[in-house]
């Protein structure tokens, strides 16, 4: 199995839409709001694909000012291919944008709490959220 990743390749939004559903993130992403997932495609700073035959088996995208902050805001690997390095080489590829000094923030999916910390990430108390 080859796995190929590409950086800020040009994908649909029924190419996003099929990773989140197979990766279960598309419970709690606005797959039935096109518009919506059109405006996450095309105002995202990096998106990141893992393909295997051109098939898009992972994703991570990310809004960032390159320097100080970058937020990780999906992360969805395809639930065949989980826990094979795939959700961990995207965040690397990610990473590889971003100057050095640059953070990587995110909010974690209830389900994916453990699987951070196994990766670096560290767990911080005060995050907020208004809509």
């Amino acid at each position: 199995m080859t796995i190929e990743y590409k950086i800020n390749p040009i994908i649909t939004a029924e190419d996003f839409i099929d990773i989140l559903k197979r990766s279960t993130l598309g419970e709690r992403r606005p797959i039935n709001d096109i518009d919506t997932i059109n405006g996450m495609i095309k105002n995202a700073d990096i998106i990141v694909t893992a393909n295997i035959d051109n098939n898009i088996i992972g994703i991570a995208r990310a809004v960032t000012d390159f320097n100080y902050c970058c937020y990780l805001s999906d992360l969805a690997v395809d639930t065949k291919y989980q826990k094979k390095g795939i959700g961990k080489n995207l965040i690397l590829k990610i990473q590889e944008q971003l100057n050095s000094k640059c953070k990587i923030i995110l909010l974690s999916a209830p389900n994916a709490t453990t699987y951070y910390p196994k990766i670096g990430f560290t767990q911080h108390n005060s995050a907020w959220t208004i809509i």
